[in-house]
């Protein structure tokens, strides 16, 4: 009597396999998973090194020193690249698409502090003669009409010995310094030395700028603000202002 052949058993799917290299593998898997985490996370941060530091940045506005333009609370992407972004942790720059133009808004670090990072606009490059007349920018002779200043103070002119340093950069020369007395809306005229610039903050009655510290040395810029890509009204009373006090309005503007 001839034994008909038994049937084929399907073979069992996965883990259920009791046999072959499969529990080897089995073993293997968080360690292989562990393994393309970090290289995934690897990669995410190495991106993000590398947009910070050569294409944008975060910054925030803490200050009401550029109010009508930026706003406390104000959070800005900064376009790094366009100046030359520096090459972290050494001294040297890459290529800058442009040097800073009259009337740009700039980042850069606090002559003063350069763990600090200002925000102010340009209004003077290296050979111009700049000074200040009640208030009214005077640039190469010439006085300015600046559709983005804002005076909150107008009827007081405060001076002091935070202008002394413009002594040295009068136009007149050493001796009219003597009887120069500066103060925050009357000042110079300055001649700008090469590879600086002259920076004020558009809220001109509250803004801590080159009138009272001197010149930005263009190794100090950091980049130009691009577009105010949130913004909050801040509320010491409410820890939720960031949520509740959005200014909608405000999201993608531009920074001019």
């Amino acid at each position: 009597m001839t034994v008909p052949p038994l049937p084929s058993e399907p073979p069992l799917v996965g883990s259920e396999v009791p046999y072959g290299p499969t529990p080897r593998r089995s073993a293997w898997r968080p360690v292989r998973l562990l393994w393309e985490w970090t290289k995934s996370m690897t990669t995410a941060l190495l991106l993000f090194f590398l947009v910070r530091s050569f294409l944008v940045e975060a910054f925030k506005i803490p200050s009401g020193s550029m109010e009508r333009t930026l706003l406390v609370g104000d959070f800005l992407l900064v376009n790094k690249l366009v100046y030359g972004a520096e090459v972290p942790f050494t001294r040297t720059r890459l290529p800058a698409m442009h040097a800073p133009q009259r009337g740009e808004v700039i980042v850069f670090q606090w002559p003063v502090d350069r763990t600090v990072d200002f925000v102010k606009r340009v209004v003077g490059l290296p050979g111009d003669t700049v000074g200040m007349v009640n208030g009214v920018l005077q640039r190469n002779g010439h006085a300015q009409r600046e559709a983005y200043i804002s005076h909150t103070e107008p009827g007081s002119d405060p001076g002091g010995q935070e202008f002394r340093w413009q002594r040295d950069f009068l136009v007149r020369g050493a001796q009219a310094a003597a009887s120069y007395h500066p103060s925050r809306n009357n000042w110079g005229p300055l001649v700008v030395p090469p590879a600086h610039l002259f920076v004020l903050g558009d809220n001109r009655d509250n803004s801590l700028d080159s009138r009272y510290w001197g010149f930005v040395a263009d190794s100090l810029v950091r980049g130009r603000p691009i577009l105010v890509y949130f913004s909050y009204e801040p509320d010491s009373a409410s820890s939720t202002a960031f949520l509740t006090k959005v200014r909608w309005h405000r999201l993608g503007t531009r920074v001019r």
